[in-house]
């Protein structure tokens, strides 16, 4: 397309168009086409608009019998290159499902490795991709040997499988890392509200060391839950919900246990559960003790619920004038 100064646009260039330009150049390399100097001509204006607007190639493979081809582009971004990946293969796929539906995997696991993977997992992940995309698709461009191919095929389902391991890996771990950012921007935030409530808001009838304390005590013990958790590799996280979701799961942990430890903190102070003798009112002992308390319930939900829980009357059996009464036959 040319411009009002005789100069060719550019133009928006899909993956598809940019392999049967690439087949057209290559067919009149070999000589099974006329007019090489425009084809050749087409096909670098064709790659050059595709990675004006896709990012330029860095990895890529042909087919040598076919339009079909995997690329990977690269386009600059704040936090390093960034990666994405491209196939079109229906055409060296045909009668071939085995390999067609590996390739539907490589489709899979390279977006979702776009969607939640970033920097070097990211650019690893999609680089095992395009490595088991480019032999799958060499095993549908070479020679009808059927023995090699299932010997071959079999090896590249192996690979493929340990980069989705490597996927669910390193976002499981980047999930981990988003989770503990929401965690500590609640715990600043719950900090900041005990501190400038303990210097500014006094409480009426209840003493502000205990009622404050109580609850950054159980805030603390949800956040060292977590950790013990992760360190001991206990603790999943959903990580294809996005990082905003698992950012306010995060968030939502220090307050939870704030909310147990303030609970269990008014629970003993209004008499209603009675753990172990507690000392006197008042007294730095008693604080340390509810502090101790706040914590265990921030650090043990299960723990805190059936504390709570058992504070609740058990209903009592219907009497005999309650029960329904059966009609003779």
């Amino acid at each position: 397309m040319l411009g009002r100064t005789g100069r060719r646009r550019p133009v928006q260039v899909p993956f598809p168009e940019l392999v049967h330009s690439h087949a057209l150049w290559r067919d009149a390399l070999e000589g099974r086409r006329n007019h090489i100097a425009e084809t050749d001509r087409n096909y670098h204006e064709t790659r050059k608009d595709f990675e004006r607007s896709h990012g330029q190639i860095v990895n890529e493979f042909w087919c040598s019998r076919l339009p079909s081809a995997v690329c990977l582009t690269s386009t600059p971004s704040l936090k390093g290159p960034k990666l994405s990946f491209y196939r079109v293969s229906d055409w060296a796929t045909a009668g071939m499902p085995e390999i067609a539906a590996q390739l539907h995997r490589c489709d899979e696991l390279a977006s979702r490795a776009s969607q939640v993977l970033t920097g070097v997992r990211e650019r690893i992940c999609l680089q095992l991709v395009m490595s088991s995309a480019s032999h799958l698709l060499s095993l549908a461009d070479g020679p009808a040997d059927v023995k090699q191919k299932t010997i071959a095929l079999e090896q590249e389902k192996k690979s493929l499988d340990q980069a989705e391991a490597y996927y669910r890996e390193a976002a499981a771990g980047q999930a981990q890392v988003v989770y503990s950012g929401g965690m500590a921007i609640s715990m600043a935030v719950i900090a900041a509200f005990a501190l400038l409530g303990g210097f500014l808001l006094a409480l009426p009838g209840i003493d502000d060391r205990e009622f404050y304390g109580c609850l950054g005590a159980g805030a603390v013990g949800a956040v060292v839950s977590v950790m013990q958790r992760v360190n001991a590799g206990r603790f999943d996280l959903e990580y294809d919900v996005g990082a905003g979701y698992v950012r306010f799961l995060g968030a939502l942990r220090p307050l939870l246990g704030a909310i147990f430890g303030l609970a269990i903190y008014f629970a003993i102070n209004g008499d209603i559960l009675k753990l172990f003798a507690l000392p006197q009112k008042g007294t730095t002992g008693r604080l340390f003790a509810l502090l101790v308390v706040a914590f265990l319930a921030g650090f043990s939900e299960r723990w805190a619920q059936d504390t709570l829980t058992s504070l609740v009357p058990a209903a009592a059996p219907p009497s005999d004038k309650e029960r329904p009464q059966r009609r003779p036959a």
